[in-house]
């Protein structure tokens, strides 16, 4: 019998919540195990039901989506969260993912988008509409000559290597197989790549590597 995918919905509007819901469980391989119409009763259910993954609406009363995925991410840092919001502003985006959500989609996405980004989300990777992708290219794109190539020459080979299977957008479990070395090895190295760079999460070292043109794996 093939596993589903458990879901939590955490958004402020039902008949949105309710068309979700309805949809996500007519596929054979998810199922919506619970829904919150806030943060702080998502937060519960989300410690109660233990979900695979936690679709998560930004805008609500009483704790904004924001709050509420760093108070998730505190409680259990490898909770997926994936932003689903209409929010296309910069700021949102750009803090979401600091604070280590796993992806970001705007609700005007299609049914078969959504779908696959939350298998994507589920298999380790991360996930963005397509429309935000420019915008997070944009607010990284290096400025100063701190982040020009002497950053990157400061890598090892190493973890020049790794920085480019990064921006596959695979998980740390996944470059592990690829190398034949264990996944807390990578995880030691992306650390340090992201300290040597001057960046704060996976992504911006994705993307750091694509506007430099270092995304050339062996």
């Amino acid at each position: 019998m093939q596993t589903k995918i458990k879901i939590l919905l955490i958004d402020d509007h039902s008949l949105f919540r309710s068309g979700l819901k309805f949809l996500l469980n007519n596929q054979e391989n998810i199922e919506v195990i619970g829904e919150a119409q806030n943060g702080s009763e998502g937060i519960k259910l989300a410690q109660k039901l233990n979900p695979d993954i936690i679709l998560l609406d930004l805008d609500m009363p009483r704790m904004g989506g924001k709050e509420t995925l760093q108070n998730l991410l505190n409680i259990n840092p490898d909770l997926n969260v994936l932003i689903l919001t209409v929010s296309e502003d910069n700021d949102d985006l750009i803090q979401c993912m600091t604070l280590g959500a796993k992806g970001y989609l705007l609700k005007n996405i299609n049914t078969d988008f959504l779908l696959d980004s939350i298998h994507k989300v589920y298999e380790g990777n991360n996930i963005l509409s397509p429309a935000m992708i420019s915008t997070l290219i944009d607010q990284f794109r290096p400025n100063e000559k701190e982040k020009d190539e002497d950053l990157y020459d400061s890598l090892t080979p190493r973890e020049k290597e790794i920085l480019a299977w990064l921006t596959k957008g695979i998980s740390n479990k996944e470059i592990a197989r690829f190398l034949s070395v264990s996944e807390s090895t990578i995880k030691l190295h992306v650390q340090n790549i992201l300290r040597k760079l001057n960046l704060h999460s996976r992504v911006q070292a994705a993307i750091y590597a694509l506007e430099h043109g270092f995304d050339k794996t062996p």
